[in-house]
């Protein structure tokens, strides 16, 4: 196996001009880099990462942790991260917590045991504030992504109670005051702050929310699919439109109606958050509000630079605006 000593031999340098280039440690005049460059690439020469890790006290690594990296936003997510860690040289760590705290905390658990330089979660429904208290005293900078807390930590989501009232008014706007909402997991912060929001919209067009018009607590399309049928089966209770506040949830509901044979829109319009891949095959096209999912991944990394480069900086939560795509589903 070639050595630092046979780069330096072959390009006629010291060792530490070979470990100036290598480690990016210090300025090598151009000619001499470039021949460096040649004699590690002709002999074959490897850095020994971990050594150099340990060296710099890092080891250009993040760890990302998200409930369903299936799930088409939180896809776009982290693909968002993969790319911005990929343009600053780091390498990601992914995990899956499929929604279980349990499946989480040992993600994170083997995150901490792999040395990355910090931490970007999505917190799984129900994740206690056990999980951040182990980060912190790790000392491991940490930024929470869509899934935001009122702590102290950075953060990066989206203004959930703006895309939710900008809906509401224009279903509102076209004759709509009875509209159900799929809630889904209300454990989940940003579930949570669409039924918030919702509440608030509805109480600023002057509606209230009444009994059967919010469905709750499900969390699969199945479940959904149950509780949405059993609310629209009824014709005197039934809404006039529907607002899923995710993915699944939109399935499951959308399923229900195809079940009930019930037209949209003309017997009830429809919106979802998040939407579906290839949505435009959808006949009718559905009304989606779309998450920036892509740019939460990039300014989540951003966040975690500059906490791992400036530890004792204030920490920052930012809201990036969702955009609506209006569609036949709610004509």
């Amino acid at each position: 196996m070639a050595t630092i000593v046979d780069v330096a031999a072959l390009a006629g340098v010291s060792t530490s001009t070979v470990s100036h280039v290598i480690n990016e440690t210090r300025h090598v005049e151009p000619g001499t880099r470039a021949r460096v460059l040649a004699a590690v690439q002709s002999v074959g020469y490897r850095r020994d990462a971990l050594a150099r890790s340990l060296r710099r006290s890092r080891t250009d690594s993040i760890g990302l942790v998200v409930s369903d990296a299936g799930e088409p936003a939180f896809a776009d997510m982290v693909h968002g991260v993969e790319e911005a860690a990929a343009q600053l040289g780091l390498s990601l760590l992914l995990a899956n917590s499929a929604e279980d705290p349990a499946r989480e905390r040992i993600a994170v658990e083997t995150l901490l045991d792999r040395r990355v330089d910090g931490l970007i979660v999505a917190r799984a429904a129900g994740s206690g504030p056990d999980l951040l208290t182990r980060i912190r005293e790790e000392s491991k900078p940490l930024v929470l992504l869509d899934r935001l807390a009122d702590l102290d930590v950075d953060q990066v989501g989206v203004d959930n109670a703006a895309a939710v009232a900008e809906l509401v008014a224009h279903l509102t706007g076209k004759g709509h005051e009875r509209i159900l909402l799929v809630a889904g997991d209300l454990r989940v912060p940003s579930l949570r702050e669409r039924f918030e929001g919702f509440r608030a919209a509805l109480k600023s067009q002057g509606l209230g929310t009444p009994p059967g018009i919010m469905c709750e607590g499900t969390s699969t399309a199945a479940a959904t699919l149950e509780s949405v049928g059993s609310i629209i089966r009824n014709p005197e209770t039934r809404p006039t439109a529907i607002l899923a506040c995710s993915t699944v949830l939109a399935a499951g509901a959308l399923k229900a109606v195809q079940d009930a044979n019930l037209p949209i829109p003309g017997a009830i319009a429809f919106a979802t958050f998040d939407g579906f891949t290839y949505s435009d095959l959808f006949e009718p096209q559905i009304t989606t509000v779309r998450q920036p999912a892509f740019e939460l991944g990039e300014t989540a990394v951003e966040l975690l630079m500059n906490r791992i480069n400036e530890p004792n900086s204030r920490t920052q939560t930012r809201r990036l605006n969702s955009t609506i795509e209006f569609r036949r589903s709610t004509d």
